[in-house]
C-alpha cells in the first residue's frame, strides 16, 4: 500500500503541492523563525522552489542564500527534491 501511494504521487500532478505542503511544514526549522514569518507563500513547480513574500530586505537576502536554501531543503528530505529557487 505505501509503494503504491508513493508511486502514485511521484506520477501525479499533486507531487509539488504535497512537496511544497511540506517544506511549509519544515520552512521555519529549515530557515529560522523572522524568515519563516514573513514568507507568504512557497511554491514547488518543475523542480524550483518559488518563495513569495511582501518584503524587500527579505527578498534581497533570500537571494543571496539561494544555494543554501537548495541544500537546506535537500538535507531535510534526504533527496533532491529542489534544484533551483526564485523569488517573488
Amino acid at each position: 500500500m505505501d509503494q503504491a501511494l508513493k508511486e502514485f504521487l511521484n506520477k501525479s500532478k499533486l507531487k509539488g503541492e504535497i512537496q511544497a505542503l511540506q517544506i511549509e511544514d519544515l520552512w521555519q526549522d529549515i530557515m529560522g523563525k523572522t524568515i519563516a514569518r514573513y514568507t507568504d507563500r512557497l511554491q514547488i513547480i518543475h523542480g524550483k522552489l518559488i518563495i513569495t513574500t511582501n518584503v524587500a530586505p527579505l527578498k534581497n537576502e533570500l537571494i543571496y542564500q539561494r544555494e543554501t536554501i537548495i541544500q537546506r531543503v535537500n538535507e531535510a528530505f534526504g533527496k533532491k527534491v529542489i534544484q533551483g529557487v526564485v523569488i517573488k
